[in-house]
Parts: C-alpha cells; sequence; structure tokens
C-alpha cells in the first residue's frame, strides 16, 4: 500500500462535487480513473429511472476463476454543504475548510478501494474475482441501491464500507424502515359560529397519537412521527392534516407490526370521530443481520485480527446500501473506516484510519482465498 498516494487520491476526489442528485461529474471522474487502472467498470442504465445525477457503477477486477468472488459496497454522493470541498491535512487528520462538510462519507471507502486494487495488481496476491458497486443516492434515501440490478453479482457475501466506528467495527444488524405517510380528512366549520358542525383533522390526529406506542419501544424497534402540516386560521375548523412518521426495526414482524398498530390506530380513531384517515406504509429497505458463525463476519473477524486490531461486532439504528444487497440475498456486513463527525463542517478523516481500513480490505480479499476460513 502507497499510503501517499491513498492520502491524495482521496483528497483529489473530496474535491469534486458530488452532492446527492448530482452525482455525474464525479461518476465520470470514477469511470475515467478505472480506465486507466485497466479496470472493467460499468456505469448501469439506472439514471433514467432514479432521476439522479448519474448511474450506478459496477467495477470488476477479474481473479482467479477457481477462487470465490467477493464484493464491496459504498456510494459517490454525500450531503450538503458539499460543494466547493477545500481539504488540507491538519496533523494526522484530514480536513476541510469549516465552510463545508469533508466527504469522508463515503469517498473515504472509495479512496480506499482503488488503493486496494493497487495494492492487489502490485502485490501479485491471488484472489478471486473483486466486484464493486458504487451507488448513487445513498444520502437522500438508498435510490440507488434500490434500482441497483444485484442479480449482475457473482458474489455471495461482502461488505457496506460506510459506518462509523474505528476500523475493526463490524456492523452485523441494522434495522428495517417504513415510512408511513398520513392524511387526515375531517370537516371544515367556522371555529366560533358553528364547531360543532365541523370536525377537527388536528383532534383527530392529536388523539390517534396519544393513543400510539411510540419511541423505544423494545431493545429492537423503534417508532416517531417526524412531521406535522395543516390548518389555516384560527377561526376554521381544521379539515385536512398531513402526516409523515416511521418504524424501525431489527426484526422484520416486528417493524410490520407497529407500522400496523400505528395505521389501525390513525384510522380506527378517525373513524370514530367521524372522519377518515388515509395512510400509506411503504418499507423502505429489509433488515440486515448477519450471524456470528456467518462467512461473511468469520472472514472480517479474522482479516480484523491479522492486521493487528480487535473486532467489535454492533448493531446499529440506521440503514445503509448494505441493507439492500441483503435484502436481496448477498449475505453483508457492513464495515467501520473511522471517519469522524459525518454530515458536520466538523467532519474529519484520521489518515492512519483511511490506511487501516485499506490494508483490511485487501486483507479480507486474502483471507477470503485461504481454505482454512472454509473450516
Amino acid at each position: 500500500m502507497n499510503q501517499d498516494r491513498l492520502v491524495n487520491q482521496f483528497m483529489e476526489m473530496v474535491k469534486i462535487d458530488s452532492e446527492t442528485g448530482y452525482e455525474r461529474d464525479m461518476a465520470d471522474y470514477l469511470l475515467a480513473t478505472f480506465k486507466e487502472m485497466g479496470i472493467e467498470a460499468k456505469e448501469d442504465d439506472t439514471q433514467e429511472k432514479t432521476g439522479y445525477g448519474a448511474g450506478n457503477i459496477l467495477v470488476r477486477l477479474e481473479g482467479d476463476a477457481a477462487k470465490a468472488p467477493v464484493y464491496f459496497t459504498v456510494h459517490m454522493d454525500t450531503v450538503a454543504p458539499g460543494k466547493g470541498v477545500r481539504p488540507s491535512v491538519e496533523g494526522d487528520y484530514i480536513v476541510s475548510d469549516g465552510t463545508t462538510i469533508l466527504g469522508a462519507d463515503d469517498k473515504a471507502g472509495i479512496a480506499a478501494l482503488i488503493e486496494a486494487i493497487h495494492t492487489l495488481k502490485e502485490s501479485g496476491i491471488t484472489h478471486g474475482d473483486v466486484e464493486i458497486v458504487i451507488t448513487v443516492g445513498e444520502e437522500s434515501g438508498l435510490v440507488g441501491a434500490k434500482a441497483f440490478d444485484a442479480g449482475q453479482l457473482k458474489s455471495r457475501f461482502g461488505y457496506a464500507i460506510d459506518s462509523t466506528g474505528k476500523v475493526g467495527t463490524v456492523v452485523t444488524a441494522a434495522p428495517t424502515q417504513s415510512r408511513i405517510e398520513v392524511n387526515i380528512h375531517g370537516k371544515k366549520a367556522h371555529a366560533g359560529v358553528a364547531p360543532e358542525t365541523g370536525v377537527s383533522a388536528i383532534n383527530i390526529a392529536a388523539r390517534a397519537i396519544s393513543q400510539m406506542k411510540l419511541g423505544r419501544i423494545d431493545e429492537e424497534t423503534t417508532a416517531n412521527i417526524g412531521r406535522f402540516e395543516g390548518g389555516t386560521a384560527t377561526n376554521v375548523v381544521t379539515d385536512h392534516v398531513h402526516l409523515l412518521a416511521e418504524a424501525r426495526s431489527l426484526d422484520n414482524a416486528k417493524m410490520e407490526a407497529q407500522s400496523n398498530h400505528m395505521k389501525e390506530t390513525f384510522e380506527n380513531v378517525a373513524r370514530e370521530m367521524g372522519g377518515r384517515a388515509d395512510v400509506d406504509v411503504e418499507v423502505m429497505y429489509a433488515a440486515l443481520s448477519a450471524s456470528n458463525d456467518s462467512e461473511v463476519v468469520r472472514t472480517a473477524v479474522r482479516a480484523i485480527e491479522n492486521i493487528g486490531r480487535n473486532a467489535d461486532l454492533i448493531s446499529l439504528g440506521g440503514g445503509s446500501d448494505g441493507n439492500i444487497f441483503a435484502g436481496a440475498g448477498i449475505e453483508t456486513a457492513i464495515l467501520g473506516l473511522g471517519y469522524e463527525n459525518i454530515h458536520t463542517t466538523e467532519e474529519k478523516m484520521p489518515i492512519e484510519e483511511l490506511a487501516k481500513i485499506t490494508e483490511l480490505i485487501v486483507e479480507i480479499i486474502r483471507v477470503q482465498n485461504d481454505k482454512e476460513v472454509e473450516a
């Protein structure tokens, strides 16, 4: 591994604007980079479907056909403010100038994969096919991963390189999430002249919410009302409100039960009070769950120990592209890569962790093809 090349690669990429939905320049840069490296990289045709700035990119480093393939996924988009990033090295960290994010989420993962490919080619390590999926729109609902055809992948397992925590962190469980959109309809009336002839949509929503289980439901499940909109004037009985809510759980059945509870509560209370609730529940992604004795976890743990770190197996409360690939039947775990204060203008990337995640990727690929892993 060439650390200077790795750092320069990362700093070059974070200068390229790629806020979610505007990934074109970043996609073009990546396609050109892989072409220059002599690596197969193709952009899929999902841009028309997603409406985002580019399609997803599938990279395939061909290896020994007799050895099993492994996949990695990262995303090329960033949150705002991500335009005009000016990175610099301050001590042991790479930082922005404080007016923007840095973009280590997830360009640190991309830089690590590019350097890992350089290392594999230069070291002569034998390996099976290495497949890399670089998605768009991760930050706005895993849009690119949802549109990607996972049937293109040969790998039976792999890793999303996109989590907080120092290198050595392995996320083995991440929740499923539902998006719950509610439109409550009442009956308009003059609030001062004839309020009794109206049906307040606000009152319906308030009573329904008061009857719901919300917040921390159990150790695996949460639920929240995130937005409440409606009403016009104080002298009008409001006939419509709009709400957005969510339910999450590490257990798919628990999430479904919580979503149904919220849906039925809105509908039943509205009916009892003379109104109507139209509730739409959309499952955003399935839960990710990898057992400690699964191939994906055993491989990661052994590789982490081989690079001198301790494996820390954890669960998270948020989803990632890894959930989408796990839901497609490809065993997936999520790797921490050590970035700090992501999604803020104080974001920074420790150079040690950037080098260590690169080392870990190479070691995972090496260990994956060690027959002892299958023992």
